[in-house]
């Protein structure tokens, strides 16, 4: 990425962060809403500790971004950007669990079972998944009822059994059944992937794009959401703590197999650079409103942290 786009870039970002957690700050407030009967302070605590708590937000971004192609409503997007950071959130809530990949930090900060304790971590995760499924069927995301519909469907499939909890199991499963190089693809692709994948098909929900359309973005997708699991191997590999803001090396300690460990670094880093060009051509009939886009899959394959 050239210096000037990367500057355009970080601060493109940036602004997107704020924006969602300005939303998250709306959605995590402690008055109930309709419906509700009240809000526990120390819930709504540990929830905020588990989304408030800084993060590049990268997947919001791709949301927003990806709406902005097609010139779609700019708060709708940032209502369906914060419901799938609630996600988001949730799925690393329950990950450093003990029970899960046990750690004590994230983003640099106490993870929430450390910050609390397990049972409260529990439900924050348990209530920041349904706080997002709420953001999106809510009429106060000012969608048609079939576009937040289809937002439903795709992100409960994102999410579930066929998509992110899934792969959880199948990187549980891992650590005891090493999985050849096609299993370990599988298990990426739905772990890291698939969240990654619905945050640029969202945009063209949000937009009502066309079919096509979808499709494109969500091949963009699934590019730069194996090119940030490559990565983030790397990242495992070769960091550290107080650069990555949490646990570096547990992939190997823990016997797990991955694609870097697998053929190597510098193997890893050409496959970056081809996803990097795939990620770029599926961009292209769009002409200079994917740039954005572009500089966001150069940033996901050279990013430190």
């Amino acid at each position: 990425m050239a210096k000037d786009g990367h500057k355009a870039f970080e601060q493109a970002l940036l602004k997107r962060a704020e924006t969602v957690a300005a939303v998250l700050r709306r959605l995590l407030d402690e008055r109930p809403l309709a419906g509700e009967i009240a809000r526990p302070q120390r819930l709504a605590a540990a929830m905020r500790h588990g989304v408030l708590n800084g993060g590049k937000r990268l997947r919001p971004f791709l949301v927003m971004e990806s709406a902005a192609l097609f010139e779609a409503d700019g708060e709708a997007a940032a209502r369906v950007a914060a419901a799938l950071e609630c996600v988001h959130c949730y799925s690393l809530i329950h990950d450093d669990l003990p029970a899960m990949d046990d750690d004590d930090l994230r983003r640099g900060q106490p993870t929430v079972h450390r910050a609390y304790d397990e049972a409260t971590a529990i439900l924050a995760g348990d209530a920041l998944l349904t706080l997002a499924f709420d953001a999106l069927a809510d009429e106060a995301t000012l969608l048609p009822a079939e576009r937040r519909a289809a937002l439903v469907v795709a992100l409960a499939r994102a999410a579930g059994i066929g998509g992110m909890a899934g792969g959880q199991m199948l990187d549980l499963q891992a650590a005891h059944e090493r999985p050849n190089e096609a299993g370990i693809i599988r298990l990426q692709a739905m772990k890291t992937g698939a969240l990654i994948r619905f945050a640029c098909e969202a945009g063209a929900i949000v937009a009502g794009a066309p079919a096509a359309d979808r499709e494109r973005l969500g091949e963009f997708g699934s590019a730069i959401g194996l090119a940030f699991q490559l990565a983030d191997d790397l990242l495992d590999l070769t960091s550290d703590v107080g650069t990555l803001g949490k646990a570096t090396g547990k992939d190997a300690a823990a016997g797990k197999a991955t694609l870097a460990a697998l053929h190597g670094q510098e193997w890893a880093r050409r496959q970056l650079d081809g996803l990097v060009a795939q990620a770029r051509a599926l961009l292209e009939p769009y002409g200079e409103r994917g740039a954005m886009l572009a500089n966001a899959a150069a940033f996901v394959a050279s990013r430190s942290n």
